[in-house]
């Protein structure tokens, strides 16, 4: 199982929408290699679902229940979306502030390439965070 991390910001699709509907499509990635992210993964992996831009905070962790397939809102057919469904809260949300300041967490994809919506998360990055949060790896 590989772990990853996906933000939205919480107005255009907020952590409390996705428990309400139980399931989404990840959609509208445009940026490659956050596409290349969406690609590697596998149905069972996990992620934690990041509040971005309003709330800068890891808020939950999800499933990805399908791997991915063709966007149907790019026209171009080079992007693709996948399934995910939530798994729970975090206890306690894990600020970007935190995350900055733990050095373990130096290297972690959303410090070094801020800008990337989605991006891997090493096992070791995995356990700190889920530490951080409250809840079991």
């Amino acid at each position: 199982m590989r772990h990853w991390l996906l933000k939205s910001e919480p107005s255009a699709y907020s952590w409390e929408q996705l428990v309400a509907d139980g399931r989404t499509a990840w959609n509208g990635v445009r940026n490659f290699q956050a596409a290349n992210n969406l690609k590697a993964m596998a149905v069972g992996d996990r992620a934690f679902f990041y509040h971005s831009n309003e709330g800068l905070a890891i808020v939950g962790i999800v499933e990805i229940a399908k791997a991915a397939y063709p966007d149907p809102g790019d026209k171009t057919g080079r992007f693709v979306m996948v399934d995910v469904k939530p798994v729970a809260p975090v206890r306690v949300p894990v600020t970007l502030a935190q995350i900055k300041a733990e050095k373990k967490l130096a290297d972690l994809a959303l410090v070094r390439q801020s800008r990337l919506s989605v991006v891997p998360v090493s096992a070791e990055e995995w356990r700190i965070l889920c530490k951080m949060g409250g809840v079991a790896p």
